[in-house]
């Protein structure tokens, strides 16, 4: 369900942000997302947390970031929450400290089961609330919003759950996964998701305090789309320039 208490929401801390990312260290080479992530941070050398709850805290998936951001100019650190060793304090003071938090891929209903054991949830919304730059890949990007397209339980569906911090929905993988597109359309249309963000792989999208404000391509042909039911029991899909 949707955070929405405004003591933590509302706190000051400059324009909230949230970064979907369709690429990024653990799918391309080039580091173009990456670089473009860190260039909006508050930080001039940034403190970049990267969670792997997705995956399971994947050791492969945590080297790859390791070494990827390690060759940047940031802090590189990891959460993991499968084998925590800090307590509700200690926790609550290493999200709030860090400029980005990056949120790898994997099953998206397992990451907000997890998060919200561990109360990670409501840490992650006070971060926002206070300025940290929020993104992901995939389960990385759904986790932000109302709802998502997600392959959680087998094929992919829709998943009328996430953090509500970024308006609507998200459909990562829109251009490279077939089944993805006529089934996140069928879900707008049907009401099952309100109207969202479609990604391609090799973009990414900036939102400030919910609204689009920046989109990057990899690729000329890579698109952020704007989806929305058409009120005719079908959908409209709008490509944003990237």
């Amino acid at each position: 369900m949707p955070l929405s208490d405004p003591d933590v929401c509302d706190l000051p801390g400059g324009p909230r942000r949230i970064a979907l990312l369709g690429g990024g260290f653990s799918t391309d080479a080039d580091g173009v997302l990456d670089a473009w992530v860190l260039g909006h941070a508050r930080a001039a050398r940034p403190k970049v947390c990267f969670v792997p709850t997705a995956s399971g805290d994947a050791e492969g998936y945590v080297d790859r970031f390791l070494t990827a951001f390690g060759a940047l100019d940031c802090e590189p650190s990891v959460l993991r929450l499968f084998r925590r060793e800090a307590g509700d304090a200690s926790l609550r003071a290493f999200l709030l400290e860090q400029d980005v938090v990056y949120v790898g891929g994997g099953n998206t209903a397992n990451l907000l089961a997890v998060w919200r054991t561990h109360g990670v949830d409501r840490l992650l919304t006070e971060a926002y609330g206070r300025g940290t730059l929020l993104c992901g890949i995939s389960a990385g990007a759904n986790c932000w919003a109302e709802g998502s397209h997600s392959d959680s339980f087998g094929p992919p569906a829709h998943l009328p759950d996430g953090l509500g911090l970024l308006p609507g929905s998200v459909c990562p993988h829109y251009d490279s996964e077939p089944a993805r597109r006529p089934s996140y359309r069928r879900a707008v249309a049907s009401g099952a998701l309100p109207g969202g963000w479609a990604l391609d792989d090799g973009v990414g999208a900036l939102f400030t305090d919910g609204t689009l404000t920046e989109t990057i391509g990899r690729t000329a042909a890579a698109r952020v789309h704007r989806v929305e039911a058409d009120g005719l029991g079908g959908t409209s899909e709008v490509p944003v320039t990237t």
